[in-house]
């Protein structure tokens, strides 16, 4: 959405998994370690939210200016309450100077289990 919001999908009646989520971040050009640094600093305080499961950052082999987060949560409801923290939101106005656009993001259903000991 045009004013920062995300509208997050409703998950199927059936799932009962968790709610992950992938998101895209493309640096601009000499902006590529700003990028990296940026979405960094929010692996700490994203993994000790309440509802968070995993959060892993990759970097891409053949376009290194384009990064993927994953991540998920035990429910919309915490993922949403991810989206509404502080340190998220100022991660949000931090990284926009430094990529192409804005962040493009996929909402996904977990078809498999959650490995042992994960969640």
């Amino acid at each position: 959405m045009s004013d920062g919001r995300v509208v997050l999908p409703e998950p199927d009646e059936d799932e009962s998994g968790p709610y992950c989520h992938l998101g895209f971040a493309k640096a601009k050009p000499g902006s590529e370690d700003d990028v990296e640094k940026l979405i960094l600093d929010l692996v700490e305080p994203l993994r000790a939210e309440d509802g968070a499961i995993e959060f892993h950052v990759h970097r891409d082999r053949a376009d290194r200016s384009l990064f993927v987060i994953y991540e998920s949560f035990r429910s919309k409801a915490h993922l949403e309450r991810h989206l509404a923290q502080p340190h998220t939101q100022e991660f949000r106005r931090l990284i926009q100077p430094h990529v192409e656009g804005p962040l493009r993001q996929q909402f996904l259903r977990m078809c498999s289990d959650l490995p042992v000991g994960v969640g």
